[in-house]
């Protein structure tokens, strides 16, 4: 069994940029993770029992998010009201900041299976499974995600080529 230092190691970037593809946010992706860590070391005996513990810091992570993406859901319509933020992330490509910032304007939902299935690859039983809903509905948020996110791609695809 590895220790909770080597899993942090191996799996903390990746978990950190698999919740920003879901928050949009590098610092709420970070505490989400940061969190989740925190539950595991608190209970470490169940933890090291786990079989798989980074989709179980995967899960916590996602239900941190949110759950804390619940109760500030009424800040964040006052703020897209105003713009989308200016915060960028160094090293990320252009290509990837579109993605984010196009994942942003879908509902929670859809941008929670879309990055599930497209950024963690994860198959479609597996994130039925972590978000308890069933199969054909991870599909029809997938379905339903993909269509409103095109155009929202093409958009700000278009905005970069007029800069």
């Amino acid at each position: 069994m590895e220790s909770l230092l080597e899993i942090y190691d191996g799996c903390y970037r990746r978990l950190v940029g698999q919740l920003y593809a879901l928050c949009g946010s590098l610092p709420e992706a970070e505490d989400a993770v940061q969190e989740a860590f925190v539950r595991a070391i608190e209970k470490p005996r169940r933890f090291n029992q786990l079989e798989n513990p980074e989709a179980w810091l995967r899960m916590v992570a996602l239900n941190i998010a949110r759950s804390r993406f619940r109760r500030t859901s009424t800040f964040h319509r006052i703020m897209s009201r105003t713009g989308p933020p200016g915060d960028s992330v160094p090293g990320l490509t252009p290509d990837h900041v579109t993605l984010v910032d196009a994942l942003r304007r879908l509902p929670w939902d859809q941008r929670e299976v879309i990055t599930l299935y497209h950024i963690v690859d994860l198959p479609v039983r597996e994130i039925a499974v972590q978000l308890g809903v069933p199969e054909g509905t991870v599909k029809a948020r997938l379905s339903r995600g993909r269509i409103r996110l095109a155009p929202l791609i093409r958009e700000f695809a278009e905005e970069v080529d007029h800069v």
